[in-house]
């Protein structure tokens, strides 16, 4: 939540300008509005999603395969006229 970004930016005063928090979760909306607050150092949010992305996308640690999913529903119609 929001407290957490409040800590993590306190932990970067005096050493950075800017932070990067990334979860393998969700942030809330109040901890993506704390993080773009005005007049505090900025903080950008990775969430689980968008890391999942970005290893893919320069292939780290993950591979991916494509599969074909088949799709199978019952026709009621033709069991009842049995």
């Amino acid at each position: 939540g929001p407290s957490q970004i409040r800590d993590f930016r306190g932990a970067m005063v005096g050493r950075a300008d800017k932070g990067l928090l990334i979860t393998t979760g969700t942030f809330s909306k109040d901890a993506i509005k704390e993080s773009t607050r005005d007049g505090a150092p900025a903080i950008d949010l990775v969430d689980g999603d968008q890391l999942v992305e970005k290893l893919k996308a320069l292939s780290l640690g993950v591979q991916t395969k494509k599969i074909e999913v088949e799709q199978v529903s019952i026709n009621r119609d033709w069991f009842y006229q049995l």
